[in-house]
């Protein structure tokens, strides 16, 4: 006999609680001292970005900024170096704001209420709602990738997640199966779900503890669910890095990109546009250069929503950089010694490609 609608809301999350009983994720770094703090981080991180990847990172990042007040008086280039490699930098200085806001608004305690925290950088709807459960263990909805392939494949659910008819009919599922005890551990045990069992490819069907009443389980269309937004072909951009080196090789210039848009507030290499020559940059700021200009080997990297093509060029300098007068966005970045600053994944490869062939 068919479930009615209460009956198969019940059915769902008292499923969902005994599996994750028997086989959710209990010992993740994060779920020893579930505090607002160290949830909202791991969070934050887990934006965009897998568990495995994650925790390395998690555990380096509350070592050294061990609370909201530690990392609210770092500075931002020491917050973007322990996140370098992690990608979407925009969360690292949105992180860097709410803490400062948090320690200075709310004396370092964070609020409790969904509410409260979507008002901060960085912080929506979902993640204000995970923070509430897993670290006040007050009843919250959420919504992340994991818990969206779940909802979607549970009532085969046309339109691809994010779409916005779409994303409004899964947030009133989502409020509907959020039982009104063990808030913790269903939050979790969704999360867990989506991420361990019912998985983007190859999803394990037959350990899934809502397999009897799974309707893409039941029409045999798993595959199908969720829908994928319609693919567009990544336009190709193409730049080139000028990388200065000083006399002795010991030193690169580096400078620092605007707080918005790519890499916003990371440490990068001089760009040239196509129309300026390398001899006019250099002619520009008054570098003189010793040999000719070493082409290395192009890097693509590429974004959410483009390709970049990176064309390094090396060249050497005869001036020590003491006698060079800098702009206040530059820095010499010291080969044998590195600082602790943000750079984006490609230019920390490019750094190491730099120091293997001098």
């Amino acid at each position: 006999m068919p479930l009615n609608q209460a009956d198969k809301q019940q059915h769902f999350s008292t499923a969902v609680l005994d599996w994750f009983n028997q086989n959710g994720r209990k010992h993740l770094p994060w779920q020893q001292d579930p505090s607002p703090y160290r949830v909202w981080v791991s969070e934050i991180m887990l934006q965009q970005t897998q568990v495995a990847t994650v925790i390395p990172y998690y555990e380096r990042f509350i070592r050294r900024f061990t609370d909201v007040s530690v990392l609210a008086q770092a500075s931002q280039d020491e917050v973007l170096h322990y996140w370098t490699g992690l990608g979407y930098y925009a969360r690292a200085r949105n992180l860097h704001k709410t803490a400062k806001i948090i320690d200075e608004q709310y004396q370092g305690q964070f609020p409790d209420s969904v509410e409260a925290l979507g008002e901060l950088p960085g912080i929506g709807r979902s993640t204000a709602g995970a923070i509430v459960a897993l670290a006040f263990n007050k009843r919250a909805v959420i919504l992340d990738g994991n818990v969206k392939r779940v909802l979607c494949r549970y009532h085969c659910i046309e339109g691809w997640p994010d779409q916005s008819q779409t994303q409004k009919q899964l947030w009133q599922i989502a409020e509907q199966y959020t039982p009104e005890k063990d808030f913790r551990s269903y939050t979790q045990a969704m999360m867990d779900l989506g991420a361990t069992v019912c998985t983007r490819s190859s999803p394990r069907c037959s350990e899934c503890p809502l397999q009897d009443s799974c309707e893409a389980f039941l029409s045999s269309r798993c595959d199908q669910f969720p829908q994928r937004k319609p693919r567009k072909s990544l336009p190709l951009k193409s730049t080139r890095m000028l990388i200065l080196l000083s006399p002795d090789k010991s030193r690169v210039l580096l400078e620092k990109r605007p707080p918005q848009g790519i890499w916003g507030g990371l440490w990068s290499f001089p760009e040239l546009q196509e129309e300026i020559q390398v001899q006019d940059y250099l002619d520009q700021y008054g570098f003189k250069a010793a040999g000719n200009t070493l082409a290395m080997g192009e890097i693509l990297h590429t974004f959410s929503h483009f390709q970049l093509n990176i064309r390094p060029l090396v060249k050497k300098l005869r001036q020590e950089p003491s006698s060079i007068m800098e702009k206040p966005d530059w820095h010499w970045y010291d080969l044998q010694k590195p600082q602790q600053l943000g750079l984006a994944a490609p230019i920390k490869t490019l750094l190491a490609q730099v120091e293997e062939q001098l």
